[in-house]
């Protein structure tokens, strides 16, 4: 082989890559999309299988500005449920030291009384 076959070989093989890509994210897409019925799923699969480019292209044309919009509502969802769960975790834990100072605070402050105070610190200890 020489350089061209072989640069033309590379070339082929990533735009075969790139649909099989695209191919992924649209059949992708068109099973998550809660909107479609089921027979037009279904369409479009087939129409997917029989005319691959021809219906490839069509989908984006038509279908493109949704698919970035779903995809960008997943993205924050999961942006939303990450960040929750950093917060679960990040939560300081409530040890008796800390609910005794939270409680010296309050009597400070004159929001609690000194035989609350008491009662709290015990139940914090014990």
């Amino acid at each position: 082989m020489n350089f061209l076959e072989t640069l033309w070989s590379i070339v082929l093989f990533v735009v075969f890559v790139s649909y099989l890509v695209m191919l992924f994210h649209i059949v992708t897409d068109l099973f998550r999309d809660r909107d479609l019925q089921g027979w037009v799923k279904a369409l479009w699969f087939l129409l997917l299988l029989v005319l691959p480019i021809l219906t490839a292209l069509i989908y984006l044309i038509v279908r493109g500005t949704g698919m970035a919009a779903r995809n960008e509502v997943r993205a924050m969802a999961a942006e939303a449920a990450v960040e929750d769960r950093i917060r679960s975790i990040a939560t300081t834990p409530s040890t008796p030291a800390r609910q005794i100072a939270d409680a010296q605070a309050l009597l400070d402050s004159g929001g609690i009384t000194e035989e609350d105070f008491r009662t709290l610190k015990a139940k914090a200890l014990g």
